[in-house]
This record gives structure tokens, C-alpha cells and sequence, in this order.
């Protein structure tokens, strides 16, 4: 690119001028091509709130207004360009600018060109030979751009710095393609499922001191595919994704299958607690116990055995922490995925979520009929019966069982030694402890918590000898001793 010395000694100064302003203008240099990457548009706002929209954190200050960004190319450690000096060839020379940004020049020796344009960089350069040469004419070439590092932070899988390579061909080559914003993220494995994606910024050091900084609407992308909200990087710039302040399932459903989202088929490990037959932490997703779907809700309470008879499907909670060291709350309602296939309610879980089933108030009948018939819940639980009955041990019966059918499941009582009025219920809860309380038993009755409870996983049903029964064996116990000597007298002597 030609240096303004140059210009300036045209015939006519006014006529040099004016030709200096149409260059700048009209006619940007060729080495800036790879500068002109990036879109200028200003970035749409934040949209209301649509239906469905959970708050779950403080709304956190708003973003400032989006301005066009520098697209320009500055100079840094790692180029590779070239210095033409025209009429002179002994000082033209290709140099690569080192991490401090200054190049070594025939004749006039050290020169600063970090954070500088090609252009400038040629004004810098003929302003210092100015001083040994008449009119210097020069131009600055970049031949090979140094590779881009960035930073990403915010909620991204990996936040970081990264090094990306530029593609295609180099410098004066019109192939080459920077590295854009969506390639960053794909690089850091994709945005959380806790992430605000119609707040991403871009922010690029601008000169030596200041920073520019532009919103990133990367939801109207997933909606609309306009193309130019993402931007071209540069060596230095930091992408930040912030945190959601509101939680809406649909757009989480679109958020996920998005290129720039977190894999679903990575595994994750997520603490499953409340009302399921086994709680615990898992790892779900493909590769884990629960490979083989997508790592939904749905899925993570099947891998831990299913929902028990008291859980609360209506409220669940998810509690997901973010990058900000705070936590997400979210509400999930899976009756209404039951009821009307709402399926943007079974949501995906992420890495460190922890999903929490509460115990209902109350046990409707009905309803618990209907949820052991879906993959909710396990297909069958396992009690066991002892005590005085045909057969008994474990058992498995379907989900939802009562107490009188884990019985029969036993064989029923052994008639010449139950007690039928009465058995003993002992339940192991959630939370460690261990209850046993006495059922009254009525085969008549149909499901109730009074006489015939529904069981749970692991449930123990007790069944006590009569008192007719405990008498005999207390004789029996008695007369063991003499038992035994009678049959060492039948030994000896053949008695009896």
C-alpha cells in the first residue's frame, strides 16, 4: 500500500489531498482484504420473555448496545510480511514480525508495528526513511497471518484459551478463511445447556489500549440462519457466553440440537435423589449405564430403576450449577408429558445436574395405576415375604403391587400357622431410616394405606405364627431334651 509522502508530492497539494481521501475511501489495499471478513451490522436485542419461561437467577445488568466492530487487520507477533521500498531493492525484504512487534529495516533500523494496519505500518515506515530518502514509496504485504488465539469463557464445556488455524491459503491468497465465532465454540465442545446464547460477545482489543465489544444474537441464528451474526475472529479475542437468567424448555430442546451446543451423545454424570428405587449418581448417556437415548430426564430416572409409588411426578426440580458458581433451578412437570405429550418437558440433563423427585402429599389410586403402566417406572420391584407363608423369600411383582398381592405372590399364608389378622410392613426410606408398622390384612379390600398399602422396592412384609403355633413350639422346645434321650434308648436297647 503506497505511503501519503507519496501523494503529497503531487503537483497540486489541494488535488493530492483529495485524491488521498478517494484511496482511503473508495479503494481499500489489497492486504486488507482478509480484514473485510467481518459484518458491520448491528446485532438485534434480546426478545421478551415467551410463555413457558422459568426465572432462575437475579436478571443480571443488560448488555450494552451492539457497534460495528474493527475489521480491520493489525500486525502482531508471527506475521509474516513483506516490505516493498520502491526504487530501492535493497531495502525491500520479507520479515517476520517478532512477539515484541518490532522489525529490523535497512537504514533506519528498529520499527514498531504491533497493533498496527498494513496501512499504517507503511505510513510508520515511510515516515522514518523520510529522513534519508526524497519521497519514499512503500508498501507492507501480509504474506502469512499468524494463528489465531482466542479465549473463551462463560458457559462453555471447556472454557480456555485455543489456538485455531487459519484455512485455506495465506496472505495475498483471496481462499483464505478465518476461524468464526461458531468455530470457537465448537472448539471449546459447545455451549451449556445453562447457556444465553442471544448474549454471546465478542470482544477484540482494538489499537494498544482499547476494546471494543459486540453482542452476538446466536438464537435468531438456530431460528432465522442469518449467517452474518457470526464474526470472523482475531488474534486476541475473548468470547463470552453468559449465563441464562430465564429457562424456557422449548428453546432448550432447539438449544441442544444447534452445532454449537455440547454433544449429546458425551456422557454425563448426573445425582438422581427422592422417590426412585435406587437413588444414587449416574452416568448417562451414550456409553454409561444408560446408553442407547438421548441423557433426558426420562431417561436418567429409568437408569435409576424407575420412580417409586409416592413420587410427585408433577414437581420435579433440576438443579443445575453454572460457571458463575450459582445454581439453576428448574421446574419439570412430566404428568403434563404423560397427559398431552409435551415432550419439551423431558429437557436434557448436563454434567453435574442434580435431579430431585419429591414425595407426594397425596396418593391418588388411580393415577399411580396409570403411572406403573410407564417407563417412569421400573416394570417390576422385588419385597420380600417371610414368616409364615407357602413360599417364602423375594418375590417380584409389577410396580404398584399391594400388600395382599406381594401375599399371594407368596403362596398365601401357611394356613396351620399364620396369624391372618395382622402382618409386620418394614420399609427402608430414602433417607436411611427404617420404619415397621402393623397392617391390618383384608383380602376384600382393594388398594388403601390402611390394609392394603401399596408396596415399594424392597419393601419386607413380616407374617407372625398364631398363638397356637408359638404354644406348640414352645412344648416342642420343652421336650427337644428328652426327645433326644428316648432315641438313644431305641439306639441301645431297641426300646419303643
Amino acid at each position: 500500500m503506497l505511503n501519503t509522502g507519496f501523494l503529497k508530492s503531487l503537483t497540486q497539494p489541494f488535488l493530492g489531498v483529495a485524491l488521498l481521501t478517494a484511496v482511503n475511501v473508495a479503494a481499500p489495499s489489497a492486504s486488507l482484504a482478509q480484514g473485510q471478513l467481518i459484518s458491520q451490522a448491528t446485532f438485534p436485542t434480546l426478545q421478551p420473555e415467551s410463555p413457558g419461561t422459568q426465572p432462575i437467577l437475579p436478571t443480571a445488568e443488560s448488555a450494552a448496545p451492539s457497534i460495528p466492530i474493527d475489521t480491520n487487520y493489525t500486525l502482531g507477533g508471527g506475521d509474516l510480511i513483506r516490505v516493498n521500498v520502491f526504487e530501492v531493492p535493497e531495502y525491500t525484504g520479507e520479515y517476520q514480525v517478532p512477539p515484541g512487534g518490532s522489525i529490523n529495516l535497512p537504514l533506519i533500523g528498529s520499527v514498531p508495528v504491533l497493533g498496527l494496519t498494513t496501512e499504517q505500518a507503511a505510513d510508520e515506515i515511510a515516515r522514518r526513511y523520510s529522513r534519508f530518502l526524497k519521497r519514499p514509496l512503500i508498501s507492507v504485504n501480509l504474506l502469512s497471518p499468524r494463528p489465531i488465539n482466542i479465549l473463551v469463557a462463560g458457559e462453555v464445556t471447556r472454557p480456555g484459551s485455543y489456538t485455531l488455524n487459519l484455512q485455506g491459503g495465506a496472505g495475498n491468497n483471496p481462499g483464505v478463511q478465518y476461524p468464526t465465532v461458531l468455530a470457537a465454540l465448537t472448539t471449546a465442545q459447545g455451549v451449556t445447556l445453562a447457556a444465553d446464547v442471544t448474549q454471546v460477545q465478542l470482544r477484540r482489543k482494538v489499537g494498544r489500549s482499547s476494546e471494543q465489544v459486540v453482542s452476538l444474537n446466536l438464537k435468531e441464528l438456530i431460528q432465522t440462519g442469518r449467517l452474518n451474526q457470526d464474526i470472523t475472529l482475531r488474534d486476541g479475542d475473548t468470547i463470552f457466553v453468559p449465563t441464562a437468567t430465564t429457562f424456557n424448555i422449548a428453546e432448550a430442546r432447539n438449544l441442544s440440537a444447534a452445532n454449537f451446543a455440547a454433544s449429546p451423545a458425551t456422557p454425563r454424570t448426573v445425582a438422581i435423589i427422592g422417590e426412585v428405587n435406587r437413588p444414587g449418581s449416574y452416568l448417562v448417556g451414550a456409553g454409561g449405564e444408560g446408553g442407547g437415548g438421548l441423557p433426558t430426564v426420562m431417561r436418567a430416572l429409568q437408569v435409576a430403576g424407575g420412580i417409586t409409588s409416592q413420587a410427585d411426578v408433577r414437581s420435579l426440580r433440576l438443579r443445575r450449577p453454572t460457571r458463575t458458581g450459582s445454581a439453576q433451578n428448574i421446574e419439570i412437570d412430566l404428568w403434563q408429558l404423560l397427559q398431552s405429550g409435551d415432550v419439551d418437558q423431558d429437557i436434557l440433563v448436563q454434567d453435574g445436574d442434580t435431579l430431585i423427585i419429591p414425595t407426594a402429599t397425596e396418593v391418588n389410586t388411580a393415577e399411580a395405576t396409570q403411572l406403573a403402566n410407564t417407563t417412569l417406572s421400573a416394570a417390576t420391584i422385588q419385597v420380600g415375604v417371610v414368616g409364615e407363608v407357602k413360599s417364602p423369600g423375594s418375590v417380584n411383582v409389577r410396580t404398584n403391587s399391594s400388600l395382599n398381592q406381594a401375599l399371594l405372590a407368596a403362596g398365601g399364608f401357611n394356613d396351620s400357622r399364620a396369624r391372618k389378622t395382622t402382618v409386620d410392613l418394614v420399609r427402608l426410606n430414602p433417607n436411611g431410616s427404617v420404619t415397621k408398622r402393623e397392617v391390618q390384612v383384608d383380602f376384600s379390600q382393594g388398594i388403601n394405606e390402611e390394609t392394603n398399602p401399596i408396596l415399594r422396592n424392597n419393601d419386607v412384609i413380616i407374617v407372625n405364627r398364631s398363638a397356637l403355633a408359638r404354644t406348640g413350639d414352645n412344648v416342642g422346645t420343652v421336650l427337644n431334651p428328652l426327645g433326644g434321650l428316648l432315641g438313644i434308648f431305641r439306639a441301645i436297647f431297641g426300646f419303643f
